[in-house]
């Protein structure tokens, strides 16, 4: 218990800002003014001097993420599409059961785009429409993409969908389509606008994010200091989505 003790007070120390590891004192996760995510410039293009990630705590997610899916879905409008079958509801994140077979024991936690440094769904893609921007979001190019598939077949996380049916009341910020993939693009619109992602905004208490390239970051800093496991970090795409508690 005492481990568990010292654990939470290092990870609040560091959502909080408190000086660990060299951590900015007096900084609250939960402020958005006060995050690492600075507005883009309307006339200057993404730089890759900037790598945008994210590192949950699922140990102190209270709902196993689903104040995170419902932020998404609310952000997007997506998750509520009357004509498709529930097998094909679009699903740009979900909430994942893990048991562990000796122990038994069980958690939950959120699974979306893991924006890979190397990702297969873009390799695969025919026409260019999965794509990776310099600052690491991957994301799908609406008007090119063709509806293939293979990025689907190729993603290890099974985190993108294909739209079924036409859809209706669309959000003007997230344009979404009949016949095509879509998928987590870590609400690229409010990246840009220096805003964080709907989910992280959902989950203040367990979510850091920010830019993993600047090591006095917050989240550089927290993962230096805490850690932060890959899902299948055996298969060497080092993703953008760390975890810690897995």
């Amino acid at each position: 218990m005492s481990q568990i003790n010292a654990y939470r007070r290092k990870f609040m120390a560091a959502v909080g800002g408190v000086a660990v590891g060299g951590l900015a004192s007096g900084v609250i996760l939960r402020s958005v003014e006060a995050s690492d995510v600075p507005a883009k410039p309307a006339d200057q293009p993404v730089s890759n001097k900037v790598r945008w990630g994210m590192l949950i705590d699922i140990n102190r997610l209270t709902d196993g993420g689903v104040a995170m899916v419902e932020a998404c879905k609310r952000e997007h409008g997506w998750g509520n599409d009357p004509k498709s079958r529930p097998e094909q509801q679009s699903q740009w994140m979900r909430t994942v059961k893990v048991t562990d077979k000796l122990t038994q024991h069980s958690f939950t936690l959120p699974v979306m785009c893991q924006h890979c440094e190397e990702p297969p769904c873009v390799d695969v893609c025919p026409t260019g429409a999965s794509m990776k921007r310099a600052d690491g979001i991957v994301q799908v190019n609406k008007h090119i993409c063709i509806g293939c598939r293979y990025c689907m077949m190729a993603c290890p996380y099974k985190a993108r969908s294909f739209v079924h049916e036409s859809l209706t009341d669309q959000r003007p910020h997230s344009p979404r389509g009949m016949g095509t993939v879509e998928s987590c693009n870590l609400c690229v619109h409010r990246i840009d606008k220096g805003q964080l992602p709907a989910c992280v905004e959902a989950a203040p208490n367990a979510v850091i994010f920010g830019d993993l390239n600047d090591p006095n970051s917050r989240i550089s800093q927290a993962v230096k200091t805490l850690g932060g496991s890959q899902i299948r970090a055996d298969l060497g795409l080092n993703t953008g989505v760390r975890y810690l508690g897995l």
